[in-house]
């Protein structure tokens, strides 16, 4: 790809990755020859933010990990109401990082 597409895809997308990824996906990216380049910008990223949020209204259902691809924590999750609640409290703080982390796996088995 070329640098100018690189910086606008790294402005664009940055809140979907943690600080200390982004000169991988970067480096990822400038990489990249243009086949792949289709498969990258249509790759769906999840929201930190909107999954911080369902994790806060509905977190003790493990809906917040379902819908970041972790289905075995999300049947512990329900299963346990959350771990009575202390699990749920929990993840208000990590479920961002946990999004970020799926983000970037997901983006390095695109780019592979």
């Amino acid at each position: 790809m070329e640098s100018q597409q690189v910086d606008n895809y790294v402005i664009t997308n940055a809140k979907y990755f943690e600080s200390h990824q982004i000169p991988v996906v970067r480096d990822r990216l400038l990489e990249l020859d243009d086949t792949k380049k289709f498969q990258v910008q249509t790759l769906q990223l999840k929201d930190p933010t909107m999954i911080l949020i369902v994790s806060i209204l509905i977190g003790p259902f493990g809906i917040d990990r379902f819908l970041i691809g972790d289905v075995g924590l999300g049947v512990a999750k329900l299963i346990t109401c959350g771990g009575l609640g202390i699990w749920t409290i929990i993840d208000w703080f990590l479920i961002m990082g946990a999004t970020k982390q799926k983000n970037f796996e997901n983006f390095n088995l695109t780019t592979l």
